[in-house]
C-alpha cells in the first residue's frame, strides 16, 4: 500500500503522477542515445523539456499540500515527507543536468556545420573575386547596388500600399461609426415616437370608456322615459305614476246628451 495514502489521498495523486513522469523520463534519454538525427533529438529534447516543467509544478503542489498537513501529522510523518521531497527534487535536477549535457552536444554540433560551411562559402567568393578583372567587379557592385535600389523600391511600395490599406480602413471605420450614430439617433426617434403613441392610445381609451358611460346612462334614462310612456297609455287612471312634465293629461270620457237620455 501506498505511505502516501494512509497521509492524503491528494498527496498520493500527485506523488504517483510524479512518479509517471520520472519514468517518463527515463524511458525519453534511454531513447535519445539511440537517435542519430539532430532534429529529432531536438524536438525529444523539447518534450523532455516539457515533461520536466510539469514535474517542477507538481513537487511545487506536493509541498504545499504537505506544508498544509504539518499541524495534523506527526512528526515522523514530517520527515517522511520532506525526505521524499528532496529526493524527488534530487532526481528532477539529475535530468535536468542530463538535458543540458544533450542540448550543449547539439549545440557545438550545430556550429561546426555553420562554420564548415561559411568557410567554404568564403574561400569561393575569394576565388571568384581574385579572378575577375577591375571592370568586372565595378559592374558587379553596379549590378549588387541596382539590386539593392530595386529591393528599397520594392519595400517603398509595400510601405505605401499598406499606408493606403490602412487610410482606406481608416475611412471606412469612420463612416460605420458616423453610420452606427445615424442609426443610434433614429432609434432614439423611434422609441420617443413609440412611447408618444401608447400615451395617445391610453388617452383615446380613456375617452372611449367615459363616452360608452355616457352613452349607457342616456339609453337607461331613454328606456325609462318610454316605458313610463308605454304604463301611462296602457293605464292613465293609475295615481301611483305621476304625469310626465311636458306630457298632456289623458282626456276625460264625454257622454253625449242623447245617450243620457
Amino acid at each position: 500500500m501506498d505511505p502516501f495514502s494512509a497521509v492524503s489521498e491528494e498527496l498520493a495523486e500527485i506523488h504517483g503522477e510524479i512518479s509517471d513522469i520520472f519514468r517518463a523520463l527515463s524511458n525519453g534519454f534511454q531513447k535519445l542515445e539511440k537517435v542519430k538525427d539532430s532534429n529529432r533529438q531536438s524536438r525529444q529534447l523539447e518534450e523532455l523539456t516539457e515533461k520536466m516543467r510539469e514535474c517542477k509544478r507538481l513537487i511545487k503542489e506536493f509541498d504545499r499540500k504537505a506544508k498544509d498537513l504539518e499541524s495534523r501529522n506527526d512528526p515522523d510523518t514530517n520527515k517522511m515527507l520532506n525526505e521524499k521531497k528532496q529526493s524527488m527534487i534530487k532526481e528532477l535536477n539529475s535530468y535536468v543536468a542530463l538535458k543540458k549535457q544533450y542540448a550543449s552536444n547539439l549545440e557545438n554540433k550545430r556550429i561546426d556545420l555553420f562554420d564548415g560551411g561559411t568557410e567554404g562559402y568564403g574561400e569561393d567568393n575569394v576565388l571568384l573575386a581574385s579572378n575577375m578583372t577591375n571592370q568586372q567587379l565595378v559592374d558587379s557592385g553596379n549590378r549588387m547596388m541596382d539590386e539593392t535600389d530595386q529591393a528599397i523600391e520594392r519595400s517603398k511600395k509595400t510601405v505605401q500600399d499598406t499606408v493606403n490599406v490602412g487610410t482606406e480602413a481608416a475611412a471606412a471605420l469612420k463612416a460605420q461609426t458616423e453610420q452606427m450614430s445615424r442609426v443610434v439617433n433614429e432609434l432614439d426617434s423611434i422609441h420617443f415616437s413609440i412611447k408618444k403613441a401608447s400615451q395617445l392610445v391610453k388617452e383615446l381609451g380613456r375617452q372611449v370608456a367615459t363616452d360608452k358611460c355616457i352613452m349607457a346612462l342616456l339609453f337607461l334614462i331613454v328606456v325609462g322615459v318610454i316605458a313610463i310612456i308605454i304604463v301611462k297609455l296602457v293605464n292613465p287612471n293609475n295615481k301611483d305614476i305621476r304625469d310626465i312634465p311636458g306630457l298632456a293629461p289623458p282626456a276625460m270620457t264625454r257622454k253625449l246628451l242623447w245617450s243620457a237620455s
